[in-house]
């Protein structure tokens, strides 16, 4: 991986990490077009600069990681489900993540669902709730369950869960932010600690790009977080949906194509 293909990646996972388009879909064509090989060093890239990507939400969101300990609490809570699931079923999601047919699928069918989901939940706007309870919070982290299926999106599902639990799309997507903090961090945290000896033995060159990742994944996703909401309040899911649906159709093209697609995070 040289210098530009880092800075590429790293501004793909910024962009699409917290946007209900899924980041892994997006690093599997830009990978394969860009020839990244699959190798531990990639791989253990793709993972560490997510924290960029978790640190501008709280950055972002400075003064409500401040405001009180019920804060904390209500995220944990949501956090439950993803912990349990996910060391219950590891193996299994593992599997998954080496089969591109089902990130293809996932983003298709998922898209579909995202082009409807304003109309589904149209009521929310006017007779919703920004007051996420324990029991929402506890529903969302459920729903975020359903995003270890690669290709469905943790940002689509985590927010879909929220309109289920009749929250705006603002409150929704800001929660869908926050939980991210605990998951991504837990998810990464222990990539990186199984991966320890390599990032030890990694050169000058390949800890210059982890930094400049990192980096520029902050700056990416800072601007994503706040541009997100913006767009969302105002127009809705349904460009992502067909958005996804290109992607997703795009993906299966290529897939039937006999092109060789390499999941690389």
């Amino acid at each position: 991986m040289n210098f530009i293909e880092a800075i590429i990646l790293a501004v793909i996972e910024g962009l699409t990490e917290f946007l209900p388009v899924s980041s892994t879909g997006h690093m599997i064509i830009a990978s394969t077009f860009m020839g990244i090989e699959s190798g531990d060093f990639t791989k253990l890239f793709t993972v560490a600069i997510q924290f960029g990507a978790i640190l501008s939400v709280v950055v972002v969101y400075f003064k409500r990681f401040l405001q009180s300990w019920e804060f904390y609490k209500k995220l944990a809570f949501a956090f439950i489900p993803t912990g349990i699931i996910g060391l219950l079923l590891k193996s299994h999601i593992d599997a998954l993540l080496e089969n591109v047919w089902v990130v293809a699928t996932s983003l298709l069918l998922g898209g579909i669902v995202l082009v409807f989901v304003d109309k589904w939940f149209a009521k929310n706007e006017t007779e919703g709730t920004e007051e996420v309870s324990y029991k929402t919070g506890f529903l969302i982290g459920i729903f975020q369950c359903i995003a270890m299926v690669p290709g469905v999106s943790r940002s689509a599902a985590t927010i879909i869960g929220g309109l289920t639990q009749k929250l705006t799309r603002k409150a929704a997507a800001e929660f869908s932010f926050f939980l991210a903090v605990p998951t991504m961090f837990a998810a990464t945290a222990k990539s990186i600690w199984d991966e320890k000896e390599l990032l030890m033995k990694s050169s000058d060159n390949e800890w210059l790009l982890l930094i400049v990742g990192n980096i520029v994944a902050f700056l990416v996703a800072y601007i994503a977080i706040r541009t997100f909401i913006a767009f969302l309040s105002k127009n809705g899911f349904k460009a992502f949906g067909y958005y996804r649906i290109i992607l997703g159709a795009a993906l299966i093209i290529l897939l039937l194509s006999g092109i060789n697609l390499q999941i690389v995070d």
